[in-house]
């Protein structure tokens, strides 16, 4: 079974705060935004892993001191192998939750009942609209009048898990897909780190196929975000 690359040395982490392992396949924009808030807030990156070696966002990690480790699926015969490297790779670092951003590998059922409950992933679209690949071209031949981001725990359904939180962006009439991308990208960036803090302050968590913050089940599309919630 191939090894993982080890690419830098872990900075310390805070004892009092909650640890989180990042997964990225990209450039890793919203990693950012997390490295970002994780200074001032209540969580703690502990470890970012890609399973691309030239993902940009090993780069930002090793930048900040983040322990960076590569898993590349293509050394892998199969899923299954890979994901049980990925989750024995995942608990070295023993985090109280797993974080998607940017990671483009649909993750097998095994390793999603591992992590149930603690781990999420946030996604371009106001799901249950749009899920999969290129949202935004799709939301605008749609007709939205809305699109969005959704942040949700993961399960074994893709993009189907119990929906966190939206943040909605209106459509304009002029959007190409790329203009609209960039204003769903800055919600995301708001989003994820506020959302993780909710998990690392113990506010919330996954029970049944429904998502609970402050011990209240939050409704199909999430918790309202117009707020200092």
């Amino acid at each position: 079974m191939p090894k993982p690359c080890g690419l830098n040395k872990a900075r310390k982490v805070s004892a009092d705060k909650t640890p989180i392992v990042v997964l990225i396949s990209g450039n890793g924009s919203n990693l950012q935004a997390l490295i970002d808030a994780s200074a001032e807030s209540n969580f703690s990156i502990s470890a970012v892993i890609s399973n691309r070696p030239d993902a940009f966002g090993l780069e930002r990690a090793t930048r900040s001191h983040i322990a960076t480790r590569v898993l590349d699926h293509t050394e892998f015969s199969n899923r299954e192998e890979f994901d049980l490297a990925l989750q024995d790779l995942i608990e070295e670092y023993q985090p109280k939750l797993v974080v998607l951003a940017g990671f483009m590998r649909l993750l097998g059922g095994d390793f999603v009942r591992h992590f149930l409950g603690r781990i999420i992933n946030i996604h371009p679209s106001l799901l249950p609209k749009f899920p999969g690949t290129h949202t935004h071209q799709r939301a605008i031949d749609s007709g939205e009048s809305e699109h969005g981001v959704s942040v949700h725990f993961v399960t074994e359904e893709m993009d189907g898990g119990p929906v966190i939180a939206q943040e909605r962006v209106p459509v304009l009439a002029d959007d190409t897909a790329e203009v609209l991308a960039a204003r769903v990208l800055e919600k995301e960036h708001q989003l994820y780190p506020r959302v993780v803090s909710w998990f690392a302050a113990d506010r919330l968590h996954m029970s049944g196929h429904s998502a609970v913050l402050d011990e209240q089940q939050l409704p199909p599309q999430g918790a309202r975000t117009d707020s200092n919630t």
